[in-house]
């Protein structure tokens, strides 16, 4: 949502102030300069990229204008979630959770958090490992390096449908000099023509410069840091459950192990060790302390 009232807020204030300045509006409505510009840019992306990039690119923008999930209600979700888990396979063993890392779907504890569960990359993470666990014969470093290399592709991968798009933004400058170089042509074409004629020629080119600038530093631009930054936060979630599932697996008991994976949230959304005890236990807050609240 802030990535939507940030474009807006972007459009509205150069046009407010090309207002102020006594611009006509209508001038800056240029649709060939806009098809040239973002037309050309389509087709870089389409060339640069495979199909598989280019699906990632739309989610990963549909996901940039939702904002993050990574609050720190969804923290201490995946705490809670991890602290249960933890405490079955303390008392049962870890054959006991064999069906709930086969078939998180239907797991008693798993079906209960949904935004685990959507998030595939992080659920086959959590059960991937504890699946390896369950097998044996594998120590805690072999483990951790299994976790880190596992963490290291997946980030690998997330980030490249926001490279790919800061690179078509980084070209829109140039396609802008296109459009206008092909305006000057026309403008060079009506040379004797009416001055009112030259002078729309001229406003034409000039439009295409224009929008290939605020197109790369005021939408395309932002919208793949954004996506870059929900990448990096969806690796830090991962870095969180890296740490709590191999303090498990070293001998920590649930609460340790989870208290380790709290220390590794980052600080906007990282709760208190009082909100985690509360929420994995279900203690009511106590008086003068406020429920947990999710970080804007």
């Amino acid at each position: 949502m802030l990535a939507i009232i940030g474009i807006v807020v972007v459009f509205a204030a150069i046009l407010a102030g090309f207002l102020m300045e006594k611009g006509h509006i209508l001038v800056l409505m240029q649709p060939a300069e806009l098809l040239i510009i973002a037309g050309a840019a389509s087709g870089t992306l389409l060339v640069a990229n495979p199909v598989r990039i280019l699906k990632d690119i739309l989610a990963g923008l549909i996901s940039s204008m939702k904002g993050s999930p990574f609050t720190k209600a969804r923290y201490l979700s995946t705490l809670k979630m991890m602290y249960q888990f933890l405490n079955k396979v303390r008392k049962e063993g870890l054959l006991a959770v064999e069906t709930d890392v086969e078939k998180p779907g239907e797991s008693a504890i798993f079906k209960n958090y949904s935004e685990f569960l959507n998030d595939h990359h992080a659920r086959d993470f959590v059960c991937d490992t504890l699946r390896t666990a369950i097998t044996g014969g594998v120590e805690p470093f072999d483990m951790d390096q299994m976790m880190e290399l596992d963490m290291e592709v997946h980030h690998q991968a997330s980030v490249q449908p926001a490279d790919s798009l800061s690179t078509v933004a980084d070209s829109l400058p140039g396609l802008g000099i296109v459009a206008a170089v092909l305006g000057v042509v026309i403008t060079m074409g009506s040379l004797g023509g009416p001055p009112e004629e030259i002078g729309k020629h001229v406003a034409a080119a000039l439009v295409g410069t224009f929008l290939g600038i605020l197109l790369c530093y005021g939408v395309v631009g932002p919208l793949a840091s954004g996506m870059k930054k929900l990448a990096d936060e969806h690796n830090d979630y991962l870095h969180v459950l890296r740490v709590l599932l191999l303090a498990f697996l070293k001998g920590s008991a649930p609460m340790i192990a989870i208290e380790l994976g709290r220390r590794a949230i980052p600080a906007y959304a990282r709760p208190s060790f009082d909100e985690m005890e509360m929420s994995c236990k279900n203690k009511a807050p106590q008086a003068g302390a406020g429920a947990p609240a999710a970080a804007a």
